[in-house]
């Protein structure tokens, strides 16, 4: 499959939306800069992109690869218990030998329980065991805050994931869709061949399962629906909960769950439960089997020998665009790192970032929020009331930088059983996916802790917003060249990490976040009057990016507007910062703006991106949120007619 693209339907401005080649910094300044990079930068067969993001994150790889095979080979010793069971699951993943012998024993037992289900009150007694065994669970539960009452949680029900990407894979007119769906039939049947099944049989399961999966797409929200966080705020008793089937008793499988401790839950997807009268029936359960089966196979393909790892990646392959699956050597890393990332990122963060460059980052965070203040203070369109109320948001966030003060003490229950001790792969895996379950569930009844980091360890190029914690969370790993560096002008950070650092601050403000008070409550503060306004403001960033075409897809705009607006108000707000610095040199910080974003990715990975992903493509990112901003086209003498131009009165100003 092609990896290049050269598309040239035109940005809002009139830049080119070639992905490659070089253009003067008036026609498209990411390829002004990024240009000359794009030319010999080759994306690796085992990757869907490379760039910024990605090149930090397979740099750190290696750099902790290095340090835990030293680690493995004895040659220096874990300096804590934590790290002590991190290597030691590590260590299963890498003898190969002993998966390769087992092949696909580890998860028989797995497989028999749901072959043996012979009827719907045998499914009911084993959703439990199912959910906690990773078979595939019809009803995902989960205990997180309750966005209405922060300081406590409540119990999240969530819907199926289905085998493509999103809802929109399966419209009639998207043939991505139907070759998708081909590419991984052809997988499943490789793995139920290598799994002992005939060919009928296999055949069978599938035309059941792909059944299932068609009927589940016909009622679940799209990725652009779900991206309203609060239309995924669906308060329901137990007992109305319980209704939603006439099948199973979805009140009794909570209750045994929990243990009797909730009385309500919150549904994500109503889509999917007003419609589950449809999708199962008393006629299901061999189609409900069949997807069961789907799921063990494929998701635990991972875990088993090295051909099962491999054959078990080749969808996730296609849908990415990349030629191989990932190396034995990263993919051990990775598997690992996932069940004890927050450990190996406290690991990375204390010997490469250390406590003093926590402290400096900090500061460079709190000025960062003192020049939100000041331009809240000086709203043009914000009346006293709202601004205060802004105002107060910003005093009460909290930044996290670098890495967490403390681990979360679930990590130390993940206590390995060595092979020496008769432990594998599977059987540990399946014992910490029972911990980490029923450590979630017993957090029902605990407060909120805000200082805990959830969503990315320290050793994760990202950053990001809890809007129900009102928090910022800056990673160690992001805190490097190309967004910061000492090496690097003031101008230059100012335009990496001191437009991520007031992007995170603005989701506080985005379509979503202003939602939520300064307590991380989803509580309206504004005037109706500042919102309806507000609305119009958003809609404008709506509209801006709708549409635009970009390897022959076109952006939706609702999907992609959160960010959108984060990122226009980071630009923004990290340019006003720069401008305080004796040596500001806008060149520097608009250059080093696209420069963060350049990447080289595969056609299909974009497409997933631009199908699935609240982010829009990096490129559109660089060029039109500075085709928004007046000191661009003084900095770069743009005017009319220069492929960057846009008109003053179409430039999107929000924050």
């Amino acid at each position: 499959m092609s990896l290049k693209h050269n598309l040239t339907a035109s940005l809002v401005g009139g830049a080119s939306s070639a992905t490659e080649g070089t253009a003067s910094v008036k026609d498209d300044l990411y390829l002004s800069v990024n240009g000359e990079w794009l030319k010999t930068a080759k994306i690796p067969a085992d990757l869907p992109t490379i760039g910024g993001f990605t090149d930090l994150e397979v740099g750190i790889e290696t750099t902790l690869i290095t340090d835990f095979e030293e680690m493995l080979a004895g040659k220096v010793e874990p300096n804590n218990v934590l790290l002590a069971n991190f290597i030691e699951y590590y260590r299963l993943l890498n003898d190969v030998k002993s998966r390769d012998k087992a092949g696909f024993s580890p998860i028989k037992s797995l497989i028999d329980e749901v072959q043996s289900v012979s009827d719907f009150k045998e499914l009911q007694d084993k959703l439990l065991p199912f959910l906690k065994q990773n078979v595939g669970s019809l009803f995902p539960l989960s205990v997180d805050p309750d966005m209405k009452d922060a300081k406590h949680h409540v119990l999240t029900v969530g819907a199926p994931r289905l085998i493509l990407p999103d809802t929109t894979y399966y419209e009639a007119s998207n043939e991505q869709g139907s070759q998708l769906l081909q590419l991984y039939r052809g997988m499943m049947t490789k793995l139920f061949t290598e799994a002992g099944f005939a060919e009928s049989k296999t055949q069978q399961i599938l035309d059941q399962a792909f059944s299932f999966d068609a009927k589940l797409a016909q009622h679940k929200k799209s990725s652009e629906e779900m991206s309203d966080v609060v239309k995924q705020y669906n308060p329901e008793t137990l007992t109305e909960f319980g209704r939603h089937s006439s099948v199973l008793d979805l009140k009794a499988y909570v209750d045994l769950a929990l243990s009797g401790r909730v009385t309500r839950v919150i549904v994500d997807d109503p889509k999917y439960y007003n419609g589950l009268n449809d999708i199962i029936t008393t006629d299901s359960l061999g189609e409900i089997k069949s997807w069961l089966l789907v799921q063990i196979l494929h998701k635990w393909s991972g875990y088993l020998s090295e051909d099962i790892r491999t054959i078990g990646s080749e969808y996730g392959c296609a849908l990415m665009g990349m030629e191989e699956a990932t190396p034995l050597e990263r993919y051990a890393f990775e598997t690992a790192k996932n069940q004890f990332d927050m450990v190996v990122g406290d690991y990375y963060a204390r010997k490469y970032f250390g406590t003093k460059a926590k402290h400096d980052v900090m500061h460079m965070v709190q000025r960062m929020v003192d020049i939100y203040k000041e331009r809240l203070s000086h709203s043009d369109w914000l009346s006293e009331e709202t601004r205060q109320k802004a105002i107060l948001k910003l005093k009460t966030l909290v930044p996290n930088v670098g890495f967490p003060d403390k681990i979360d003490p679930v990590y130390s229950k993940y206590v390995v059983t060595p092979a020496s001790e008769g432990g594998t792969l599977v059987g540990n895996r399946l014992r910490f996916r029972e911990i980490e379950l029923q450590n979630n569930f017993d957090q029902i009844n605990q407060p909120v802790d805000r200082t805990m980091w959830a969503d990315i360890d320290p050793a994760t190029v990202n950053a990001y917003y809890e809007p129900t914690a009102n928090i910022i969370v800056f990673p160690a790993a992001i805190l490097q060249a190309p967004f910061y560096s000492l090496k690097q002008t003031e101008s230059e950070n100012f335009g990496g990490i001191g437009a991520v650092m007031a992007h995170e601050i603005s989701h506080a403000f985005d379509n979503n976040g202003s939602q939520f008070d300064e307590h991380g409550n989803m509580k309206n503060w504004w005037t109706r009057v500042d919102l309806e306004h507000f609305k119009k403001l958003t809609d404008s960033m709506v509209e801006e990016f709708d549409g635009i075409e970009f390897v022959g897809q076109k952006v939706n705009g609702r999907l992609t507007v959160t960010e959108n607006v984060a990122d226009g108000g980071g630009l923004n707000c990290a340019l006003e910062a720069a401008k305080t610095d004796t040596d500001f040199s806008a060149k520097d910080f608009f250059e080093n703006w696209a420069k963060i974003w350049r990447e080289k990715s595969s056609t299909e990975f974009l497409h997933w991106v631009m199908a699935t992903d609240v982010h829009a493509p990096s490129k559109l990112r660089a060029n039109v949120q500075a085709q928004n901003i007046d000191d661009f086209y003084t900095t770069f003498d743009v005017h009319e007619g220069d492929g960057m131009w846009l008109a003053p009165e179409k430039r999107v100003h929000i924050w």
